[in-house]
């Protein structure tokens, strides 16, 4: 049966997709179109790509993604400046290593661009800062930035909607009128872009599958708040899932595959390989009871 797949942020704990794809590849669900946000356009656009479950298991599995932590030359010379330079460049890593990860495993399957991909195969999602809205790539490129869209390199486009404000440096992309657009995370306004497979009036071409590293919205943990950091961390995570929780609640919720990740933060990039495994058990564990009550 052919289904469209949304895949939500969540960094690090993404790795719960590959179990959830399994069980959904052996029930004999195939994918049509992908949309994704963060960590969820990196495993939208490999499985736009063409690549399979257990390939997509191969390489995740096996990477090192310590590789991702790329600060700039003079933090390596003069480590004690990376606070202080911070505060300019607005990002602790430049995020070129994920960038050139991401074109190199790409290239693999022959693309580079959207014009290799199925017209309308992928979106991916990003928040512009400069012009306050939500960025679908390749949808907006040529109405706000004037670039044809088939042109867009897959990779940078992820890159962009992963990039984690204040951990990896804001993308610039040139506007129609000359001024330079700061791109970051697309989790900061749609951490689960169900929204952007639908019509305009809310219909659907075929059944999209939703999957979500978190807790369904109406559970909400309580924070101890002790303080300023703590405090944004609280105040970014309700952002996030501000947007998204409101259209969650009016949507077919049964649709949604919820993986909740315990014990697991979005930049733990130092993973045991025991720990790896557990996350892809978990995705099996929620998939096969998802699917088990999925009504199409």
């Amino acid at each position: 049966m052919k289904i469209d797949g949304v895949f939500s942020g969540g960094g690090i704990k993404a790795l719960a997709f590959i179990g959830a794809l399994q069980v959904i590849e052996e029930e004999g669900y195939e994918f049509t179109r992908f949309a994704g946000t963060s960590a969820g356009a990196i495993t939208a656009s490999l499985l736009a790509a063409g690549f399979s479950v257990k390939e997509l298991e191969d390489h995740l599995k096996t990477i090192d993604y310590n590789l991702f932590i790329d600060p700039p030359f003079i933090e390596k010379m003069l480590p004690f400046t990376k606070w202080l330079m911070l505060y300019f460049r607005m990002g602790l890593y430049k995020g070129e290593q994920l960038e050139a990860w991401l074109s190199d495993i790409l290239m693999l399957k022959g693309v580079r661009t959207f014009n290799d991909l199925p017209e309308g195969s992928l979106k991916v999602v990003c928040s512009d800062l400069t012009l306050g809205r939500i960025l679908v790539i390749p949808d907006d490129l040529r109405e706000f930035y004037n670039i044809d869209p088939k042109t867009f390199s897959v990779a940078k486009a992820v890159r962009m909607s992963a990039g984690l404000p204040y951990y990896f440096m804001p993308v610039k992309l040139t506007g129609k009128a000359g001024r330079k657009s700061l791109i970051v995370d697309g989790g900061l306004l749609s951490n689960f872009p169900v929204w952007v497979l639908e019509e305009r009036n809310g219909n659907r071409k075929r059944p999209i599958l939703g999957m979500k590293l978190s807790d369904p919205p109406y559970y909400v943990p309580k924070r101890k708040i002790r303080n300023s950091i703590e405090m944004f961390h609280a105040l970014f995570t309700t952002m996030k899932k501000a947007h998204d929780a409101r259209y969650i609640s009016k949507s077919k919720s049964n649709d949604i595959l919820f993986i909740p990740v315990k014990g697991v933060d979005t930049t733990d990039f130092q993973l045991t390989t025991d720990q790896v495994e557990r996350l892809i058990v978990t995705g099996r564990e929620y998939g096969s009871e998802f699917l088990k009550q999925w009504s199409k």
